[in-house]
This record gives C-alpha cells, structure tokens and sequence, in this order.
C-alpha cells in the first residue's frame, strides 16, 4: 500500500532509530525491526550463525572476504565490523533493488568503498571478473548466503577460476533447510574440503 518494498521500510526504521557510524547498533536496530516489524531473512542473532561468523574472523583474520548474497546488508556489517585492519569485503547481489539498500545501510553502517565494495549483478557474472575488474585475487573466507541452487556452480566457478587461498574457509547458510543437496554431497566427497555441519535455528 505504501509503494515500498519492505527492505526500503526497514532501512527507513535504521535512519529513524539506529546511530550512524555504529555498525553494532544498525544490527541490533535491525533485529528489532525483524523482530517487531516485518520479517526480513537476515541472519539474526538468535540463529546461531552470527557466533560462528564472528568467531571465523576472529580465528582466521582473513584479509580478503567475499560474500555471496548481500540482500539487505545485513551480513556485510556483520562480516565488516570483525574484519582485520586492512582487510577489505567483496559482496555481490543479483537484485539491484536489494543492492540499492544494502549499499546504504553498508555506508550508514561507517562502512567505506574502499573496505566493502558492493558489486550489483548474477554472481555466474561476477565471479570469473573478480580477478581482472574488481582486483581480488583470491579471497580467505567465502560467506555464501544467496540463492541454494547456485551454490555448487557457484563453488566451481571460484575453484575454476582459482579464487580460493590456499587453507580458505567456506560458509555456507542453509544447506540442509531449505537445502543445498549438491553442494553439500560435492563438499564432503571431492576431496578438496574438511567439511562441518553446524544445526541452529531458523531467523529470528
């Protein structure tokens, strides 16, 4: 009724109630739209996710990070505020109307171009032009969270296109729900990967 979408409804509610420059704060202000609002399907804090993310940057200090699936933004600050000084996100999103939303809550967020560059377009696009347009070489920590079905093809194309540091990490969000049965079985059975499955709970 209103003519927007409810991702423009939820960046409205940051600019109205979250601190600018506050990546902590734009989650927590988010969650509280999620929570009380609209539904938006951002990790949340209550999945699990979010404790396993930030104890892969913590541990693993990567330097360079792709993320698979910006949507709203919502995973970008999570992965941007526990980054190493110097590092810098690559994150790529399909919609461009969920880009142009992601991009302001990234740069709301303190969040500048030169630490997290949102790329707009179909990751089987982006992806073998990471290297020559965008300058990553290869990246230490994958976040995949976009559509299941791209997520192998997805894998292939960064093994093919030789874009994983040697000893990188991969996370993966709901390979059993809604599910990712091709991608989980390749991880397990090639023999490139030490998998883990972690269970938790859906969003919020």
């Amino acid at each position: 009724l209103t003519g927007t979408s409810r991702e423009q409804r939820a960046f409205q509610y940051l600019l109205a109630h979250a601190i600018p420059g506050d990546p902590h704060h734009i989650l927590q202000t988010f969650d509280q739209w999620c929570y009380h609002c609209e539904h938006l399907s951002c990790v949340g804090p209550d999945k699990g996710e979010w404790r396993i993310v930030e104890r892969v940057l913590l541990e693993r200090a990567p330097l360079r990070v792709l993320e698979l699936g910006t949507y709203c933004g919502y995973g970008t600050v999570l992965l941007a505020q526990g980054l190493p000084p110097g590092a810098r996100l690559y994150t790529i999103e399909g919609d461009p109307r969920h880009a142009a939303v992601a991009e302001k809550v990234i740069r709301l967020a303190g969040f500048s171009e030169q630490t997290v560059e949102l790329i707009v377009g179909p990751s089987e696009e982006v992806i073998p032009r990471l290297q020559e347009k965008h300058g990553l070489m290869k990246a230490d920590l994958v976040f995949m969270d976009h559509w299941k079905r791209c997520y192998l093809r997805d894998l292939r194309l960064l093994e093919s296109h030789q874009l994983l540091a040697e000893g990188a990490t991969i996370l993966a969000d709901n390979v059993l729900f809604p599910g990712a049965p091709h991608f989980l079985q390749y991880a397990k059975t090639c023999g490139k990967y030490h998998c883990k499955v972690h269970h938790a709970s859906l969003e919020y």
